[in-house]
């Protein structure tokens, strides 16, 4: 029989890509959670379209600890959870602080305390590289200092790995994978589905790609950084990369290949790219020339961090597909989606 596996924030960029991941493997019966506040139920019907299959789809927030658990309560004994659902824009936390302290750890609160409850021993955790701040040294590892936090976000995903941990020393039977993204961007290479942020975009990918399409204008916040071109950098990997980690997590977890109860992951290639490298690429595989303007720097941002992947290439048996080359054009293949279909 297959392992029920529950995902929160399952329509969002992360969420929806993991989903066929999991499904695709064919070891996994997959429910996906989502309040939709920052996503669209499109996404999850295109997901069921590339893979062909249909799946439980619970729309509730899991601040909501009643309606939540009431939901929860009706789909039968989980196996797994994968939690993605949060609030992730840096600058926007840094603007409204309390939204996201309310938002990232209250609905992380809610769900560790119906695994506690439902017995569900099995937890992975959607972190970041952000949890670093400006490392000492680089590629940073899994035990690189954690660093004063720049932004309520990452401060967030500090606090949730903190939590996780104290919540595990009660319980000894349960087990937690924690992977540290560093910069998920591209889009499933089918171009049916990727990153669509509701309203402006914050990250670099999609502002780059409605740029090209003249939807957006372009800032490369800061060119005075102490980098080779003066932008920052930044690791970017490929979401569906890091859509698979999540199954080997999974497997890692039930397999019970964990030689602790908390294990570390940090995923991302090992190679820093500048925004200004970035921009190149796009260029490059879509063949054409963007504007931009060169802007201040931008409250929250870290000068550079880029991953030392060691771990989870050893311990989880991941392996990278995507160049950067990749990520771009199947996002630009997104991009020309949204368009084509009216999205």
């Amino acid at each position: 029989m297959s392992k029920k596996v529950l995902v929160t924030g399952a329509a969002g960029y992360i969420g929806s890509h993991t989903l066929i991941e999991l499904i695709e493997s064919g070891a996994y019966e997959v429910i996906a959670l989502d309040n939709f506040s920052n996503s669209t139920k499109q996404a999850l019907e295109r997901v069921k379209k590339i893979t062909n299959s249909e799946f439980k789809v619970l729309e509730t927030d899991l601040c909501n600890k009643e309606h939540c658990f009431s939901l929860l309560d009706k789909v039968g004994k989980i196996d797994v959870v994968i939690h993605f659902a949060a609030l992730k824009a840096v600058g926007e936390s840094v603007l409204n602080p309390l939204q996201y302290y309310t938002n990232n750890l209250v609905s992380l609160l809610n769900l560790l305390e119906y695994c506690k409850v439902n017995q569900i021993t099995n937890f992975v955790f959607s972190s970041s590289c952000s949890i670093y701040g400006n490392a000492d040294e680089l590629p940073v590892t899994e035990t690189s200092p954690i660093k004063k936090a720049e932004s309520p976000y990452a401060n967030t995903k500090q606090m949730g790995e903190e939590i996780i941990e104290h919540f595990l020393k009660s319980l000894p039977q349960h087990n937690a994978v924690i992977l540290r993204y560093f910069n998920p961007v591209g889009a499933h290479l089918s171009g049916q589905l990727g990153e669509y942020p509701l309203g402006k975009p914050n990250n670099l990918v999609p502002i780059i790609t409605q740029t090209a399409i003249g939807k957006n204008n372009l800032t490369v916040f800061g060119n005075d950084y102490d980098t080779r071109d003066g932008t920052c950098i930044r690791d970017y990997i490929h979401v569906s990369d890091i859509a698979n980690a999540h199954v080997l997590a999974t497997n890692f977890l039930l397999n019970n290949k964990n030689e602790s109860q908390v294990s570390l992951f940090n995923l991302g290639t090992g190679n820093g790219v500048t925004v200004l490298e970035a921009i190149t690429a796009f260029e490059k595989v879509a063949k054409l020339k963007l504007k931009y303007t060169l802007g201040a720097r931008r409250a929250g941002d870290v000068v550079a961090v880029y991953a030392n992947n060691n771990l989870a290439i050893k311990k989880l048996n991941w392996k990278i597909k995507y160049s950067i080359n990749d990520m771009m054009l199947s996002a630009w293949k997104w991009q020309q989606t949204i368009e084509n279909d009216g999205i």
